[in-house]
């Protein structure tokens, strides 16, 4: 589960003294943290998926922030947010290519642009992107 290799690599950036990793790994903890109180509250389990979405969400967010220093030229913020973004990224599990989702589709009894959409949300949430699947079907 990605929710315990972030907390065992909590505990290593603790023990390395490791500043960059440690202060990015504090912000998803606490937001994967929110997120399981919220499905607890709806009386569901945490999944890899929602720990995905909470990564893919600060993934973004590092991005724009990324971006605003590059404009005030703050290169140092620029390279620790660089350096956080790779980190975060390491986490991710690998998306699916469009050949992959084109095979999967095909698959498919119902070609339908609704019963796709749903089938990809409910099985390979955070492994690709939606607009990816959206463009492919688009081809079909």
């Amino acid at each position: 589960m990605i929710y315990q290799r972030l907390k065992e690599a909590n505990v290593n950036a603790l023990k390395n003294h490791d500043t960059v990793a440690r202060s990015i790994l504090s912000v998803i903890l606490n937001k994967v943290k929110l997120a399981e109180i919220e499905k607890r509250a709806q009386n569901a389990e945490l999944t890899d998926a929602d720990v995905t979405a909470v990564l893919q969400k600060t993934l973004k967010e590092l991005a724009e922030e990324k971006d605003a220093f590059e404009k005030a030229g703050r290169s140092d913020n620029v390279k620790t947010l660089s350096a956080q973004m790779e980190f975060v990224s390491a986490f991710l599990p690998k998306m699916m290519s469009q050949q992959e989702i084109k095979t999967e589709i095909l698959k498919l009894d119902d070609k339908s642009v609704p019963s796709v959409m749903k089938h990809f949300k409910a099985n390979f949430a955070g492994k690709c992107d939606m607009r990816d699947v959206q463009a492919v079907l688009k081809f079909l």
